[in-house]
């Protein structure tokens, strides 16, 4: 028996409802770190607002001071707070089935408003397609996702303000959360970075300066717990270690045995995520890497991901199905971040 088309549209939008609220954090693919890490510690934002708005103490304004017997001491009215705004956007994914393609899976539709009885062979056939075209669309949605939250929001007017655009390698200039950087009164916005880092065996800065600008980074804002790279860093880092100190620790259990690979990389306990997204966007993101302090960054979401079911358009014998998502990617401290690049 055929499908009605009120079938079709419940089946397809359960299914999808039943991806979405069944796909855990631990399923986006190891291959997207800064997705995956940013999904893990994301917040809600209310509706109703602009731009995701964030309070941010950027000076004490203290008037401490010793004083002896009676001496006069000072009080003053403090102003230590500015906001910052981050633009929300939408982000949307869909797919059509056309009726013809139903046809050639063995399944066809009626306009009537009575439910048809339909076998189970049926109704596999219909599932089996609604599970291929929901997977694709959600892996496709995270790849692109997962690259715009590492870009700077430039490639258009619509686009979310991501990574690069926060933590920005060259941080003295642009605005951010409408507070702009080129201000010398407003340098305490600027993330912390270092550039053309080399790693010519025991000559090399790259250790130098990875040190100096965890120190910046903890001095304002405590240690930072996330490390991602590009693959040019990552050999950098691994091959100056190696050949400069020549040395490979290893754990009791490890001790018979003769390894040729490198199953961790860390810096400061920190493991060294390497990201094959960067290697993707070209330029010099294979190069990068971010000390990131995940307590002033944050994923703030009006929507998180969720299953729409426009109607069928009257002069076209498809069906839609897609998913939206709407936030904004939020930062609260800059100078708590680094970038850093090899040359």
């Amino acid at each position: 028996m055929p499908f009605t088309v009120d079938q079709l549209s419940i089946a397809g939008k359960s299914a999808l409802d039943f991806h979405l609220k069944n796909k855990s954090v631990d399923q986006i693919g190891h291959e997207r770190p800064w997705l995956k890490e940013m999904m893990k510690t994301k917040g809600s934002m209310p509706g109703g607002k602009e731009n995701a708005v964030v309070q941010l103490r950027y000076r004490y304004q203290s008037n401490f001071q010793f004083f002896n017997g009676r001496q006069q001491v000072s009080y003053n009215n403090r102003s230590t707070i500015e906001q910052a705004s981050f633009p929300w956007r939408s982000a949307h994914d869909g797919f059509a089935i056309e009726e013809d393609r139903l046809i050639q899976n063995g399944i066809s539709l009626l306009d009537d408003k009575k439910p048809a009885q339909n076998s189970q062979a049926e109704r596999v056939q219909l599932q089996n397609l609604f599970a291929e075209q929901i997977e694709v669309m959600d892996l496709g949605f995270d790849e692109q996702f997962d690259q715009k939250l590492l870009l700077d929001g430039s490639a258009g007017t619509d686009d979310i303000e991501g990574l690069d655009h926060l933590v920005a390698t060259d941080p003295t200039t642009g605005t951010v959360g409408g507070i702009d950087r080129s201000v010398a009164g407003n340098s305490w916005w600027r993330n912390n970075f270092s550039l053309g880092l080399t790693t010519t065996t025991t000559t090399g800065t790259i250790i130098d300066k990875m040190e100096i600008e965890w120190r910046n980074c903890i001095k304002n804002g405590g240690r930072p717990n996330f490390i991602m790279v590009g693959s040019d860093f990552y050999d950098g880092y691994r091959n100056f270690l190696l050949k400069t100190y020549g040395q490979v620790n290893y754990s009791a259990g490890d001790q018979m045995s003769i390894e040729g690979g490198t199953e961790v990389v860390r810096f400061k306990g920190v493991p060294m995520v390497w990201n094959p997204t960067f290697d993707d966007l070209g330029g010099t993101w294979a190069k990068r890497c971010y000390f990131i302090n995940t307590r002033f960054m944050q994923m703030k979401e009006i929507q998180g991901k969720i299953s729409r079911k426009p109607p069928r358009p009257y002069d076209r014998y498809e069906h839609y199905f897609g998913m939206t998502w709407r936030g904004a990617l939020a930062m609260t401290r800059a100078n708590a971040h680094a970038v850093l690049t090899v040359a």
